[in-house]
C-alpha cells in the first residue's frame, strides 16, 4: 500500500516539530503529567468569592486560539469539555526569554497540539470562566490537519458529518464532535445497569469460548478459520448459548455473558458482522418469568441512561414502561398478513409465500417460510415494546415445547420500532427431543441451507446427564443502543464499525490512473 503524500500543512508542522527539539522542546516528553482538575470541574466548581481552583493544572487539545500582542487567548479540549485559556506573555516568560510565547506559543503550536496549563481560574471581563495560564507544556505535537468546525450566528459550518470519514477515523470524530462520545458514555452506562440488575438477581458472569470447532446456539452463516497446530477449522463463534447451557448442567444456578458474536452475512444500517450480544440463563424459570425480567430491566435501563422510560426513536416516542403488549406469532401473521398459516406444511407455505409476494429460496423449509412472511406483514407494526411468543418447532430448534401445544414452543422475541431486540425461550431440556431437533437442522443443511444448525453432540451429552429447566435470553446490545441513544445506525453505537479496507494512493498515482 503506497503512502499517502504530505500536504503542505503537514510539512510546516512536521518543520515545527523539528524546530522545537532545535529549541530543546521535546514535542512527545514522558507520559507523567499532574492533572488535577478538569474543565468541567472548574466551569461548574468555580466561585470567584470563594478563591477556589488558584492551582490548577489541566491538558488538553488546542482546539481554536486568538492571538494578539502581549496576550492570547485559546480553546482547551480535555475528555469533559472546553475552556478557554489567557495566556499572557510575561506570565508564562516571567524572566528575559520570551521564547516560550513568541516563538514556541505563536509559531509553532498549531490547532491539535496538546498542551498543558498550569495556572489558576478566572472570570473574564466578558463573563467567561477561564484560566489564566501561568506555565504552559508542550505534551504532544498534532502532524495532522483537524476539520475545523466552524459556529457563527447559531449555526455550524464545515461540520465534519461525512459518514466514511467519520467512521474510518472516528479518533476524529470524537475530537471534533464530542458530542458524539455521548453516546458511547451511555452505552458503557447500559452494560453497567445490566450488569447490576444481573448480579442483584444472584446471576454470575462468565466467559466462554469465542473460537469453537462447532458454531452453535442459532441459525447463521459462520467466519471460518484453522488451527494450524491441531490441523482443524474453527469457527468463530455465533452465539454462546450452548456453552452457557452447559454451565447450567455443571450447577450453576444463574450465569450471563457479554460476548462478541460474529456472523459472516450482510451489513447494513442494523448489522454488523462483529457485535456485542448478552445471553442470560436463569435455572428453574421459564419464558413467562423471562418476560417480567426483561421488562423490569430494560425500565431501569431506560431510566438510568435517560431518566425516563420515554425514548425518542427515530421519530417515535417509545415507552419502555412495563408491561408490555404480548401476542402469538401466528395470530399476528393472521392480524397482518389476512392468512392463517398454523399447520401449513412446505408446499402450503411456498404458495401462500406467493400469494403475499414474499421472496423466499427453494432450500427455506417451514421455519424460514414462516419467517419471511412475520418479517415482511408484521415487524414493522411493533412500534411500542411488544412480545411475540409461541414460535412453532420448526421455528425454533433449541427451545422447549409449548406446555399445552406440542406444535409450538416457548419462545418470545422483543420487537421495539419494528426491530427484534430480544430472543428467549424456556430452554429444552429433553436430549431425545434435542438430537431430533439438530437432525432436522442437518437435513436443512444438506439441502442447501447454510444457516443451519451443525449437530453438536457434546451439547447432548451435556443435556443427557440432566439439565434443571432454564429460561434463556439473548439481547444485541447494539441494537438496544440504538433505542436507548436515539441512534438510527448501527455504526453510530460501534467505535469502530466495519468497513472495507481503506485504499492510498499517492497524489502521482492518481494522476495516472485518470491517465489511463
Amino acid at each position: 500500500m503506497a503512502t499517502q503524500q504530505l500536504s503542505e500543512q503537514e510539512i510546516l508542522r512536521r518543520e515545527s516539530m523539528n524546530k522545537l527539539r532545535e529549541l530543546g522542546i521535546e514535542p512527545y516528553p514522558a507520559p507523567l503529567y499532574p492533572v488535577n482538575a478538569t474543565s468541567k470541574e472548574i466551569l461548574s466548581g468555580f466561585n470567584a468569592e470563594e478563591g477556589n481552583f488558584q492551582d490548577v493544572c489541566i491538558a488538553g487539545r488546542i482546539m481554536s486560539r486568538n492571538i494578539m500582542g502581549a496576550a492570547s487567548f485559546m480553546k482547551l479540549q480535555d475528555g469533559e469539555g472546553r475552556i478557554q485559556v489567557y495566556v499572557k506573555r510575561d506570565e508564562i516568560c516571567p524572566g528575559e526569554d520570551k521564547t516560550m510565547y513568541n516563538t514556541v506559543f505563536k509559531k509553532l503550536l498549531d490547532i491539535g497540539d496538546i498542551v498543558g496549563i498550569k495556572g489558576y481560574a478566572f472570570v473574564t471581563k466578558t463573563g467567561e470562566t477561564s484560566v489564566h495560564a501561568k506555565e504552559l507544556t508542550v505534551l504532544s505535537k498534532s502532524l495532522k490537519v483537524l476539520p475545523i468546525v466552524k459556529e457563527a450566528d447559531g449555526k455550524v459550518h464545515d461540520a465534519f458529518t461525512d459518514p466514511e470519514l467519520r467512521y474510518r477515523q472516528r479518533y476524529v470524530d470524537l475530537i471534533v464532535n464530542p458530542q458524539v462520545k455521548d453516546t458511547f458514555i451511555k452505552r458503557a452506562k447500559i452494560i453497567s445497569t445490566m450488569r447490576e440488575y444481573f448480579n442483584e438477581a444472584g446471576c454470575l458472569e462468565v466467559e466462554t469460548p469465542i473460537l469453537q470447532s462447532i458454531p452453535g446456539g442459532a441459525t447463521a452463516r459462520p467466519f471460518i478459520t484453522h488451527h494450524n497446530a491441531l490441523d482443524i477449522p474453527l469457527y468463530l463463534r455465533i452465539a454462546n448459548e450452548l456453552y452457557l447451557k452447559r454451565l447450567i448442567v455443571g450447577g450453576f444456578p444463574g450465569v450471563y455473558e457479554f460476548a462478541k458474536d460474529f456472523r459472516n452475512e450482510g451489513m447494513d444500517k442494523t448489522h454488523n458482522p462483529e457485535f456485542t450480544c448478552m445471553e442470560i440463563y436463569v435455572a428453574y424459570k421459564d419464558y413467562i418469568w423471562m418476560m417480567e425480567f426483561v421488562e423490569k430491566m430494560l425500565e431501569r435501563i431506560s431510566t438510568a441512561v435517560n431518566g425516563s422510560t420515554i425514548v425518542n426513536i427515530a421519530g417515535n416516542e417509545v415507552d419502555f414502561k412495563a408491561p408490555y403488549r404480548r401476542i402469538g406469532i401466528l395470530d399476528a401473521i393472521k392480524e397482518y398478513a389476512g392468512v392463517d398459516v398454523a399447520g401449513m406444511g412446505v408446499d402450503e407455505l411456498r404458495a401462500t409465500c406467493k400469494s403475499l409476494n414474499v421472496e423466499f429460496e427453494p432450500s427455506m423449509g417451514v421455519g424460514k417460510l414462516i419467517d419471511a412472511i412475520f418479517g415482511e406483514y408484521c415487524e414493522k407494526n411493533f412500534i411500542q415494546p411488544t412480545f411475540v411468543i409461541d414460535y412453532p418447532v420448526e421455528m425454533s430448534p433449541l427451545t422447549k415445547r409449548h406446555r399445552t401445544n406440542p406444535s409450538l414452543t416457548e419462545r418470545f422475541e422483543l420487537f421495539v420500532c419494528g426491530k427484534e431486540l430480544a430472543n428467549a425461550y424456556s430452554e429444552l431440556n429433553d436430549p431425545v427431543d434435542q438430537l431430533e431437533r439438530f437432525e432436522e437442522q442437518a437435513r436443512l443443511k444438506s439441502g442447501g441451507d447454510d444457516e443451519a444448525m451443525f449437530i453438536d453432540y457434546d451439547f447432548v451429552r451435556a443435556l443427557e446427564y440432566g439439565m434443571p429447566p432454564t429460561s434463556g435470553l439473548g439481547m444485541g446490545i447494539d441494537r438496544l443502543t440504538m433505542f436507548m441513544t436515539g441512534q438510527t445506525t448501527i455504526q453510530d453505537v460501534l467505535f469502530f464499525p466495519q468497513m472495507r479496507p481503506e485504499k492510498i494512493v499517492k497524489k502521482e498515482e492518481k494522476a495516472e490512473d485518470n491517465q489511463e
